[in-house]
């Protein structure tokens, strides 16, 4: 019984933790689910592009 209660709210806390994920993917305004504010909202990838293109060219 006791094991039956630990799997139970290990699995309560594993589903509120995915739809709490599920919930902020589709509310975020930046469209990043972290909510960090560090690498999704900083990635450029017009710079990343240009710096491959110049590697391309240089070989």
């Amino acid at each position: 019984m006791v094991q039956e209660l630990i799997i139970l709210v290990v699995f309560l806390a594993a589903a509120f933790y995915m739809g709490r994920m599920l919930y902020r993917s589709f509310a975020a305004k930046s469209g990043c689910v972290k909510g960090c504010g560090t690498a999704c909202s900083s990635i450029d990838f017009k710079k990343i592009q240009q710096e491959l293109d110049k590697s391309m060219a240089k070989s």
